[in-house]
């Protein structure tokens, strides 16, 4: 008998409103720099703590969109309900992210002092 934990390099919360989902399992409606919000996910994760990630939407099955803000995830716990294991906590927003904006290289935030090669 294995454990399965799943390593998320984003948060990835469903449209707002989602039907046959908890309010924490979506995105808000609108989201607002500088404030926290809760979330709560499907089984056993494990999320990076220690700067920001992208916050996206998903579809379900790996859909992802492009990052919606930069959060940083100020804390979180596993729980039982059920017979399901359960992942819930608390993110912040960092920056909301505009449509075709490049804010993350890689798993960094770009900072305004960071330029790009040039050919």
């Amino acid at each position: 008998m294995g454990i399965q934990v799943e390593f998320n390099p984003d948060l990835a919360l469903r449209k707002f409103g989602t039907l046959d989902r908890k309010l924490e399992e979506c995105l808000p409606e609108e989201l607002e720099t500088g404030k926290e919000y809760n979330f709560l996910k499907k089984g056993q994760r494990i999320y990076y703590l220690r700067g920001e990630i992208p916050l996206v939407k998903t579809e379900g099955n790996q859909k992802l969109s492009d990052p919606l803000a930069s959060i940083i995830i100020t804390e979180y716990t596993h729980f039982i309900f059920g017979e399901e294991v359960w992942t819930k906590g608390l993110y912040k927003i960092i920056k909301k992210i505009e449509p075709n904006e490049i804010y993350f290289n890689g798993c960094e935030p770009i900072r305004k002092e960071e330029k790009f090669c040039e050919d």
